[in-house]
């Protein structure tokens, strides 16, 4: 005697509503790694930054470059960081989303302070050219 087999009540593996996930350990990884290869990026750039400054000659007064430029780069590795949270988040990978989206406040936060701090500068050497970190017309 063969009993009725009933349907299942719900698929979820099947269907218009299907969400598949990235593999956790896959998603941790890509994760971990982009914040890292980001957090180089931006230590690279900064860094570059502090040498346009630095100089061993103690006869010789050096200001550092504008930080726009290097703003600029450090935006770059932001918009970087937004781009990879959209297609991680289109891949399912969750970690990966939340990790990138940490680093692009984060880097928001630097850009945003940054600026504030070299447009103060920008002012206090439109006002005060002779003021101290600022060049002199001469150099």
């Amino acid at each position: 005697m063969d009993l009725p087999a009933a349907p299942p009540a719900f698929d979820a593996t099947t269907g218009p509503r299907q969400r598949g996930r990235a593999d956790l350990g896959a998603d941790i990884g890509a994760g971990c790694g982009l914040v890292f290869l980001e957090l180089i990026a931006l230590v690279v750039i900064f860094w570059l930054w502090f040498l346009s400054g630095f100089n061993l000659d103690p006869g010789r007064t050096v200001t550092a470059d504008s930080l726009w430029g290097y703003l600029a780069a450090a935006g770059g590795v932001g918009v970087l960081a937004v781009v990879a949270a959209a297609i991680a988040a289109r891949a399912g990978a969750v970690v990966t989303v939340v990790s990138q989206a940490l680093m692009a406040a984060l880097i928001c936060v630097i850009v945003f302070g940054g600026a504030a701090a070299q447009s103060h500068q920008d002012r206090l050497c439109r006002d005060t050219p002779s003021a101290t970190g600022c060049k002199s017309g001469d150099d």
